[in-house]
């Protein structure tokens, strides 16, 4: 039986209220499938008595827990390949020229278990323009449970299967029982935060190099102008702005401009616009 209509729309709201995230109309098999495994951890099986008590008890906690189980996305390794390439070959060879600090900052927003943050920091490591530099990594998300997840860096075979080049997973991981254990110099290079992206930037500090991908199609335009313009606000003047391949700015933040980098495309703050941007 699929979950009540009011049920649903309690859901609903709680996930836009808390994340921004918009679940529409015919997303009922997507929260049913989702919150399934927490109805079953408190010993029912149909989620709408499950939600409705929720609803009423209004344990933080709990609600909490709603909002993460809908809000983990879809990850891989070197996902979708060609932003991948085009950070080795452009983006990471003109910042070791114009960065004469030697030191590098790139965020990974909405890093899930933390495939996308490993797999900068294998292309970095494998950079040797960057061989002196000190680069830092932050990877955020909104759920503990992934991140934790992230920090620890242990991953199934079949997580391993999805995107890893065989090179790289003999080059930088270990075999523990059935699972794979990322090496500790690569998990020294990616620090994992809490973050709400509707909440401030500010104390993130400054990045040259920021990945959004595939994160602005959940939200609505209101929340997605808002993002990208805080985003602008903690990037280099110079730097890049990574997004998903059926994301854009165009329509939502115009200081931002496309920029192709062989068959994928980045965002920069256009000239005009670089001289507002604190750094």
């Amino acid at each position: 039986m699929s979950i009540g209509a009011r049920e649903f729309d309690f859901v609903r709201e709680l996930v836009r209220r808390e994340s921004a995230i918009v679940l529409e109309a015919g997303k009922e098999y997507l929260v049913e499938s989702r919150l399934l495994p927490l109805a079953r951890a408190t010993g029912q099986t149909d989620v709408t008595a499950y939600v409705a008590e929720v609803a009423r008890a209004r344990n933080p906690r709990t609600l909490t827990a709603i909002v993460e189980a809908l809000t983990t996305n879809e990850t891989s390794w070197f996902r979708d390949n060609d932003p991948f390439v085009a950070l080795r070959t452009a983006v990471l060879p003109a910042l070791a020229k114009t960065r004469t600090r030697k030191s590098l900052r790139i965020w990974c927003a909405a890093c899930s278990t933390g495939q996308e943050p490993y797999s900068v920091a294998m292309t970095v490591l494998d950079s040797p323009l960057l061989a002196d530099f000190d680069v830092t990594i932050v990877a955020t998300d909104l759920s503990e449970e992934v991140l934790a997840k992230g920090r620890a860096g242990e991953y199934s075979q079949l997580e391993v299967n999805r995107g890893l080049p065989a090179s790289l997973l003999v080059r930088h991981f270990t075999r523990e029982g059935l699972n794979w254990r990322i090496s500790p110099q690569l998990r020294s290079r990616v620090e994992f935060k809490q973050l709400n992206l509707l909440r401030p930037y500010t104390l993130m500090g400054k990045f040259d190099i920021v990945f959004m991908r595939n994160v602005l199609i959940y939200f609505d335009q209101a929340t997605k102008q808002d993002i990208l313009r805080r985003v602008r606000q903690v990037t280099a003047p110079d730097g890049y702005l990574f997004l998903g391949a059926a994301e854009m700015t165009r329509g939502l933040d115009d200081s931002w401009e496309r920029e192709p980098a062989g068959r994928s495309a980045l965002y920069r703050i256009r000239e005009e616009d670089r001289s507002c941007v604190p750094w």
